[in-house]
């Protein structure tokens, strides 16, 4: 007989905090912990998520340029309240829910917050059927000598939260959300107002993007694949053809397939 996983099986502990809390605390809590996005509380109740995303999202609006990072609060960058789930309720219920939002939260029959199921979790007890083919997505390329003023614009302009970094047609690096954050948090650190516009627009890609970087072939089968960005806890992963890149696969376009 086949035992149906329940959604107490698989949820991980809850990585919450609080929207009086600044974003610097919460960019440190997701690099520290490996996660994204957090979920945010207010008096102890669900309130929405902070992502990397809403982050950069946050430190690079012209209008926050003369405030502290530390004293912008997560609570200027929340995002849309997260879809909750109960223990006792099969796993399966919480695959449509990944394919809209990044994490779900469960709650038990008083409300209060006990666990959160996101795309690592499901995929550890369930894989999409198929090829790597029909699990691609587009490679999105930027040139490792573009500028950082140029990844932020097409970021926002395209919704896209990751390049694949190119030299001379080569694949060199990757570059992503959790990069254009944490370079635009150093930057306002270290710039002074006066000087920030300028020095930001003379800063490239290639010096902030992710290298060495992994690759798969498209002719990986995806338990491997799978597996493999599970136990190197990446979210994405460039496909190659013959050295030439071909597509993406991401945790999410996984979790898309199920």
């Amino acid at each position: 007989m086949t035992v149906q996983l329940l959604v107490k099986d698989v949820m991980a502990k809850p990585v919450t905090i609080s929207k009086s809390q600044s974003i610097n605390e919460a960019l440190d809590k997701m690099l520290n912990e490996n996660i994204d996005p957090l979920i945010v509380l207010a008096s102890h109740q669900v309130v929405g998520t902070v992502s990397r995303k809403s982050i950069a999202d946050k430190l690079g609006s012209k209008n926050k340029a003369p405030i502290s990072t530390a004293k912008i609060h997560v609570a200027s960058s929340l995002e849309e309240n997260i879809p909750s789930v109960f223990p006792q309720q099969e796993i399966g219920v919480v695959v449509p829910l990944l394919k809209q939002h990044k994490l779900v939260a469960v709650h038990d029959n008083d409300q209060r917050l006990i666990g959160q199921v996101g795309y690592g979790e499901v995929l550890r007890v369930l894989q999409p059927k198929g090829s790597i083919e029909g699990m691609m997505e587009p490679a999105h390329t930027i040139d490792a000598n573009e500028r950082l003023s140029h990844l932020q614009a097409r970021m926002a302009e395209y919704n896209i939260s990751r390049f694949v970094v190119t030299e001379a047609e080569k694949i060199s690096g990757i570059v992503t959300e959790t990069d254009l954050a944490i370079s635009l948090r150093k930057f306002r650190e270290k710039v002074e107002d006066r000087h920030q516009d300028f020095r930001f627009h003379n800063i490239l890609i290639r010096t902030i993007m992710t290298t060495p970087i992994l690759t798969i072939d498209r002719s990986a089968k995806i338990p491997d694949v799978v597996g493999m960005m599970l136990k190197k806890n990446i979210s994405s992963v460039p496909v190659v053809d013959k050295g030439n890149l071909v597509g993406i696969i991401t945790r999410r376009s996984l979790v898309n397939a199920l």
